[in-house]
């Protein structure tokens, strides 16, 4: 007897899905680390943010913390305060040249130092950004309550990553970011939660001294996740306790881009710089930050990016919202962590000095 082969058209049947549906089995190891009681979550915490500690124990902190559930980054994000005030953005372009020769070695070119200039003054209001970038698990938190339907680009079939849960959610567009956000605004009762502006970013990352890194004017492998750490990969969250900028935030260098809320346009006073970047997607938003796919060049505080097609801009986001009354979720001085643990709970509050 023959049987006529079926024929599936659009991907409909769940045997050739792109997706499976969006699973919560591994979301529970927090809860079920906790009841064997194996790993203290506040040792961890101790350990990823010690100077003290190595790289590798620090990587081996930080991916058991995703593990038992890190209490750094509960399902409402983290923030700390950015004092603003008057500051500069931009780079002096008498700079560029030094800039461009300095990272010669990895190819950069003058025209993408060029798009930082010049030099210009702004005024901020204070405001709020997160310590740390959203992660995978807050992340998965608003697919599974609002049903979103696009996945990250980065979760392999997309498959919720468990064993990364502390790591920075990339492969998502800007529009993902703002359905996030929306999420994120109904579910803390908190309306201004938004992305930075490039200018808010940039003041974040430099301070008012204008720090060329987030963490000072040198570039330091041991500071952050870029190629030149050799890791290839993203890493938890905050494990880098080296490369925290002026105001106390993790990771505003290496690990994953981070997008802004503003589209590209020439700073005041400069031409536009036609790239590959604008002939290749024409208007973009801007990404700050660099990350472990690419070289340090890119975790410079002024340098100005974007979402590059391809698999080596795996770009994430921060949150930043106004500083206003009832901003109980902005802390204070050292470590950011706190709350009540990576499985959902209260805001976060400040819980000793994380330097």
């Amino acid at each position: 007897m023959s049987v006529e082969p079926q024929v599936h058209t659009g991907g409909q049947h769940s045997h050739f899905a792109r997706e499976a549906p969006l699973s919560t089995l591994c979301a529970a190891l927090p809860q079920a680390t906790a009841v064997h009681g194996q790993v203290g979550a506040e040792d961890l915490v101790r350990t990823v943010e010690s100077a003290r500690a190595s790289l590798p124990e620090r990587l081996a902190a930080g991916a058991l913390l995703g593990l038992v559930g890190d209490p750094r980054t509960p399902l409402v994000p983290v923030v700390l305060p950015v004092p603003g005030g008057r500051t500069t953005v931009g780079l002096d372009p008498r700079d560029v040249p030094a800039v461009t020769r300095a990272w010669a070695h990895v190819g950069v070119e003058e025209d993408w130092i060029r798009k930082e200039t010049p030099e210009h003054p702004v005024v901020l209001a204070d405001f709020a950004l997160g310590a740390y970038p959203v992660t995978n698990r807050q992340y998965l938190a608003f697919l599974l309550e609002t049903g979103y339907p696009h996945r990250p680009g980065t979760w392999p079939l997309g498959a919720y990553p468990w064993q990364s849960a502390n790591h920075p959610v990339c492969g998502v567009t800007p529009r993902d970011a703002e359905a996030y956000l929306v999420w994120l605004r109904q579910r803390s009762g908190r309306r201004s939660f938004r992305l930075p502006t490039e200018a808010e970013w940039e003041h974040a990352a430099k301070g008012f001294e204008g720090r060329e890194f987030p963490w000072g004017d040198t570039f330091r492998v041991d500071a952050v996740n870029t190629r030149e750490s050799g890791i290839h990969t993203t890493t938890p969250v905050g494990i880098y306790p080296e490369g925290r900028s002026p105001f106390g935030h993790w990771d505003m260098g290496g690990n994953v881009e981070e997008f802004t809320a503003d589209p590209y346009a020439p700073y005041p006073g400069a031409a536009p710089v036609v790239d590959d970047l604008s002939r290749t997607l024409g208007s973009y938003q801007v990404a700050r930050g660099g990350s472990f796919a690419r070289h340090g060049d890119l975790a410079r505080t002024r340098r100005r990016h974007g979402a590059y097609p391809g698999p080596l801009y795996p770009i994430g986001f921060r949150v930043a919202r106004d500083v206003d009354a009832d901003a109980t979720d902005v802390t204070h001085a050292g470590g950011a962590h706190g709350g009540a643990g990576g499985a959902g709970g209260q805001e976060g509050k400040a819980a000793g000095d994380g330097r």
